[in-house]
């Protein structure tokens, strides 16, 4: 607390002395063609040789003395744009940015404020959406998360799947963000898409490590992920035509340069394949189908220069079902079955947010939050037997439905005050509602009343505080100091955590640095996770009176470096441990709805360490980049593997992405990656033993006795390692109505036969277990359609 008071008092001073014969430069800058605002954007000052940088909402603030000013504002995709001017006085401007037809290397004299080297911020990619884009697709489904996972530090965890272990984190340790709320369950397709549609899709950032305070609640990660804000000039649209899925984006002027708005679309038609196919071929008696369908729909409204309120919205559901119908007659009356099933998950989130400028140097953020995620599974039969004789119908009905989730209400403030070039500082707070259904199953059969087990929901209250403050102490360093102060209130305890954020930036010359960094994490929340199931069974449950709070602290070190030729490498090591990390007892799972989900888990602790490396090439003809990870990561549970230290499923010591994309001509474009990984780590028996006492099963009456396994500790087998190789090829033409581009991937090139899980049986001859490799996805070519208009 006394570091948070600190931190409080040093904010009061910087204000009180900020003000003097100083002038500010603040704004918004812009996409010239479509009026979105632009994030990230660098403002370099070659008089003064200080800059700025564009917030989220593409607001910036420059403060230096009265006098002359010679601005560069640079972004990578498009035109810099220099600006001179004399500055008497506070001024408030828009800045309007050209998307250049190239991406291609800036060079600006005096510029030496490349972000790579210059922000303290560590662990942090900004994810280019245009080079995802051209990017190879499985199955013709352009992924962001696909490629998240191809950055040092990330896995996917399997085969196809769009979950994200980062830095040998959970998924539930990663705080996964869409227009500042938070989102429960990323996944479509049983985890082999994720939720975002990219066309919706203005910016995505990834933060591994050195979390700056403002973000919370979460161990592992934190990606960042803002919607369009839809064109206030013009409308257009853009959309695709995949194997499995269409999509289509439209954004435009409700009230031209004052409101717009975006809508997104996409949806799977498998089931409209498949379906007819299952039905003809039953006679009418059987259908079976499943899909996917997610939108995006935003309004963004100018008041006047100083105030602007977003309304976005997100929906997305997964629904498998299977329906089975049958009459038929007899001598002795009419016999009617009916058989119904299925299960489904999704999200639904909300947002309104405001944005205030209370003057040139103070920026304000407030948002109200809904966000709700469900998973359900259902079945049903009905029997219906009617007799010749006028006999009243004899019925049966059973049905059976079991679903859990997670909602919350959020309410949040955010402030952004930058005094002068030396000092960014950002405070505000957090209230969030969580409602937690922890899995319920209710079932009823006929003139029978209803039969309800499992927990009953549980509402539960989160809230933060913050304070952060990035400044600069002359030419060479720059610190990231600040706390995180967050309070949760579970059944009869109040956990509370106090976080300090830590990170410095020391500037070896004009083109690399050193960086070090230290944070301390709480998680309030906890995701218990049945592994092999492959449904989003996985369920969230709050910390309890028994269950305390997730907590972890991590260091980093790194090496930063502006190559030149658009050029930069970044070399970091880390050492992470976590506390509270919850896992499922041996042998219990969701399935048991009569038991409390808190004495069918045991909590322990995890450490993670490793070096990542990432060669990556923004501007030019070729972009992409090439990472590396050697990392090692270790669980311990007291109830598991005897309390001894075991390797986390996904340890994988080494991880190896290659990403490259080239564009051979104005219409022709070529795309690869090229990704290696050593394999999970599973848990199989080591020795097989026969009982003494005989049972009456069949199985084991063949070999005259019941056969016990025998495991020596947990995951202590490793698969093979994993390696595939992608390529695409992209074909651009203009036309009269717009651009349309021809895509043709082609996933796992060579084929690799990669492990998707392992089976395990008794080899009787050889008195030994046999473990059987079975693999998901050979070699599969897929086309794609995509336009803009």
């Amino acid at each position: 607390m006394r570091l948070f008071l600190g931190l409080f008092a040093l904010f009061f001073v910087v204000i009180g002395t900020s003000f003097g014969q100083r002038v500010t430069l603040s704004g918004t800058v812009k996409d010239s063609e479509s009026g979105e605002t632009l994030i990230g954007v660098h403002i370099f000052d070659k008089i003064q040789q200080k800059g700025t940088v564009t917030n989220n909402y593409g607001f910036f603030s420059y403060t230096s003395v009265q006098g002359e000013l010679s601005l560069v504002f640079s972004y990578v995709g498009y035109e810099p744009l220099s600006l001179n001017l004399s500055l008497v006085k506070d001024t408030l401007l828009t800045v309007e940015m050209v998307p250049s037809g190239l991406l291609r290397e800036v060079v600006v004299e005096g510029n030496r404020a490349d972000p790579i080297q210059e922000s303290t911020q560590m662990g942090t990619v900004n994810v280019p959406l245009r080079e995802i884009k051209n990017l190879p697709a499985l199955m013709g489904e352009v992924d962001i998360f696909k490629v998240i996972q191809l950055l040092p530090g990330v896995q996917s965890g399997a085969e196809g799947a769009s979950g994200l272990y980062v830095r040998g984190g959970s998924p539930d340790q990663n705080l996964i963000l869409l227009d500042g709320v938070p989102v429960y369950n990323a996944s479509h397709l049983f985890g082999f898409f994720s939720i975002f549609n990219d066309g919706a899709i203005n910016n995505v950032e990834m933060i591994k490590g050195g979390f700056p305070a403002r973000y919370g609640g979460r161990l592992s990660s934190v990606v960042d992920i803002t919607m369009k804000e839809g064109n206030m000039k013009k409308f257009q649209g853009e959309g695709s035509l995949g194997l499995i899925a269409s999509k289509v984006t439209v954004e435009g002027p409700i009230a031209k340069d004052k409101t717009s708005f975006l809508f997104s679309g996409r949806r799977t038609y498998l089931d409209m394949i498949a379906s007819p196919i299952i039905r003809r071929s039953s006679g009418g008696r059987e259908s079976v189908g499943y899909y996917f369908y997610d939108m995006n729909a935003k309004v963004n409204h100018i008041f006047n220069k100083k105030d602007r309120l977003y309304l976005s919205y997100y929906g997305g559901e997964d629904r498998g079902y299977s329906r089975f119908q049958s009459d038929r007659e007899n001598s002795q009356g009419e016999f009617s079955s009916r058989e119904r099933a299925g299960l489904g998950w999704g999200n639904h989130i909300a947002a309104a947010r405001w944005n205030h400028i209370f003057n040139q140097r103070l920026f304000a953020n407030f948002t109200g939050t809904f966000t709700q995620y469900r998973f359900k599974i259902f079945s049903e039969y009905e029997d219906v037997f009617t007799g010749n004789q006028g006999q009243a119908p004899v019925r049966d009905f059973y049905s059976a439905d079991y679903f859990s989730g997670i909602r919350d209400h959020a309410l949040k403030a955010d402030f952004e005050f930058i005094p002068n070039p030396q000092h960014y500082l950002r405070w505000g707070g957090m209230w969030i509602n969580h409602r937690f259904t922890p899995g319920v199953f209710v079932s009823q059969e006929y003139q029978r009343p209803e039969i309800r087990e499992g927990g009953t929901p549980t509402d539960s209250q989160e809230f933060s505080l913050y304070l952060e403050d990035d400044f600069s102490v002359g030419d060479r360093l720059k610190f990231n100091v600040g706390a995180h102060a967050s309070g949760f209130l579970a059944e009869t305890k109040t956990y509370t955590s106090l976080q300090p954020r830590f990170a410095m930036r020391y500037l070896l010359d004009q083109g690399s640095s050193l960086k070090v960094s230290y944070v301390e994490m709480a998680q309030f929340i906890h995701l218990l996770t049945n592994a092999g199931l492959g449904l989003p069974t996985d369920l969230w449950v709050p910390s309890t009176d028994r269950i305390a709070p997730q907590q972890s602290r991590q260091v980093s070190v790194g090496y930063f470096k502006n190559l030149g030729y658009g050029l930069e490498l970044s070399v970091e090591a880390y050492h992470k441990t976590m506390d509270g990390v919850i896992e499922y007892n041996d042998g219990a799972s969701f399935l048991n709805t009569t038991e409390d989900w808190q004495n069918k888990v045991t909590s322990g602790e995890g450490r993670s360490s490793g070096v990542e490396l990432l060669l990556q090439k923004k501007t030019g003809k070729t972009t992409g980049w090439v990472g590396y990870t050697l990392s090692k990561t270790d669980r311990r549970f007291d109830d598991l593997n005897e309390g001894a230290w075991f390797p986390f499923r996904y340890d994988r010591r080494h991880d190896i992405s290659v990403v490259a994309v080239h564009q051979l001509t104005d219409r022709i474009d070529l795309s690869g990656t090229w990704v290696f990984g050593t394999g999970n780590f599973i848990t199989v028996p080591t020795q097989r033993y026969q009982h003494a006492t005989s049972v009456v099963n069949n199985s084991s009456m063949r070999f005259g006795g019941l056969y016990l396994d025998y495991f020596e500790s947990r995951n202590n087998f490793q698969m093979r390692s994993y390696h595939r190789l992608d390529a695409g090829i992209n074909f651009h033409k203009t036309k009269k109505w717009g651009r349309r581009i021809w895509n043709v991937s082609v996933y796992n090139v060579y084929s690799r036969l990669n492990p998707f899980f392992m089976d395990i049986s008794w080899n009787h001859d050889q008195q030994r277990n046999q473990l059987r490799q079975f693999s998901l996805f050979p070699i599969v070519p897929s086309v794609s359609y995509r336009f803009t208009f």
